[in-house]
């Protein structure tokens, strides 16, 4: 203490909320010199965790329970966050009855308002949207507090006794599951067999469609073998006619020069 002045310092997880002579409203400070006049106070910046099981009904009227832990403390990074949580939730202790209550109000009201507008189917194939509308409703509403939500886990929705509609659903889907299931693997068989007759009526119209090519082929080379038989016989011919003509020619020769001969032989 030096002439009244007192000097306070905050833990890590600590703030300093001053307020009184020469402060207009509230100051934060990690470590401060207190003047005589003013009024310290040393607030946990700390997140707490509260453990809830709301009570909601969907459109229908149908009851359920929402069985959430939500990790809430004040945004630590904004100064103006920090100063609403000074002035409105840091006079109570955190863990008081009375900021319980605050937290889960909130949190009770917006997943009521929000389950209110949905059916319990929609709310049940929509789990992972519905939690996430109800955190962000939360956030909003946690905003005047200078709140802010670190982490939200929310269980499976849970039914009411007497009310098991969830039961029922998860049930239906799976039952829709495995029906699909048995739709999807007789539409596969069917898709196989079809396949395979498909494969099996190509593999014969191509065998058909080579035996004909073979045929025609086959034809083809007989035809052409006997056009060059044919040729080959018909020169053969006209060279053994030739040749028929030349011996013709000289033995006409021949028996003309005998014939000569012989009627010099007379004279």
């Amino acid at each position: 203490t030096t002439m009244g002045f007192v000097y306070r310092t905050a833990s890590p997880s600590e703030y300093l909320a001053i307020t009184g002579y020469g402060i207009n409203d509230v100051k934060l400070a990690k470590k401060a010199w207190i003047a005589p006049g003013q009024r310290c106070t040393r607030f946990d910046i700390s997140p707490v965790n509260y453990t809830f099981e709301v009570q909601a009904m969907s459109a229908e009227k149908l009851p359920f329970v929402l069985p959430a832990v939500f990790t809430i403390g004040p945004r630590a990074d904004d100064e103006e966050c920090l100063l609403r949580y000074a002035k409105l939730i840091s006079p109570h202790d955190k863990l008081s009855h009375h900021v319980n209550e605050l937290v889960e109000g909130v949190i009770e009201g917006e997943t009521r308002v929000l389950a209110a507008s949905m059916t319990m189917e929609e709310i049940f194939r929509g789990t992972k949207s519905f939690k996430q509308a109800v955190f962000e409703n939360v956030q909003l509403e946690l905003n005047q507090f200078g709140l802010i939500i670190y982490n939200a886990n929310v269980k499976q929705l849970v039914d009411v006794p007497g009310h098991e509609y969830f039961s029922y659903l998860g049930q239906k889907t799976q039952q829709e599951a495995v029906n699909q299931a048995k739709v999807d693997v007789a539409e596969a068989r069917m898709k196989g067999e079809v396949g395979a007759k498909q494969r099996e009526g190509t593999t014969r119209q191509n065998a058909a469609k080579v035996d004909a090519e073979t045929k025609v082929y086959t034809v083809k080379r007989q035809g052409e073998g006997a056009k060059e038989e044919a040729r080959v016989k018909a020169e053969v011919k006209v060279f053994e006619n030739e040749r028929e003509a030349e011996v013709a020619a000289a033995n006409s020769e021949l028996a003309m020069k005998k014939a000569g001969w012989e009627q010099q032989a007379r004279v």
